[in-house]
């Protein structure tokens, strides 16, 4: 059985980072909170009992989080060093495989299925129901 104690401070920690993102313009902010955010679910996994799977998660969202740091650095470097997101647009012509990476890793992150992001959340959600 599942304290939901334990839950709670992750659980908070989850929506706060989801909520600060939301109010950002700065690119690498909004990519960080969005960290937090999921390591607050690791974290989360891991109060009840699956390391393991909290592990899993973890690597597969660090993957697909450097390459979205990366594409990032890409974009801002395209922008003349400007990280303010109320200026990038329309950039998907210029730096085409840039952008493809961007989404790719977006995808993943987000839990597309047939991504590996996808495997790792529905696994936890088929966990934490249980």
């Amino acid at each position: 059985m599942v304290n939901h104690g334990l839950l709670l401070n992750p659980g908070l920690t989850i929506f706060m980072a989801g909520l600060g993102a939301n109010f950002e313009f700065d690119l690498k902010r909004i990519i960080t909170l969005s960290t937090l955010r999921q390591l607050g679910s690791i974290i989360r996994t891991i109060s009840i009992g699956l390391s393991g799977l909290a592990f899993f998660h973890l690597l597969t969202y660090a993957l697909f989080k450097a390459l979205l740091f990366m594409c990032a650095g890409g974009v801002i470097r395209s922008m003349g060093d400007s990280q303010d997101i109320c200026f990038i647009g329309g950039l998907s012509v210029y730096i085409a495989f840039t952008s493809s990476s961007l989404m790719v890793s977006n995808f993943a992150l987000c839990g597309i299925p047939f991504l590996v992001g996808f495997y790792s959340k529905d696994y936890i959600l088929e966990m934490f129901s249980m």
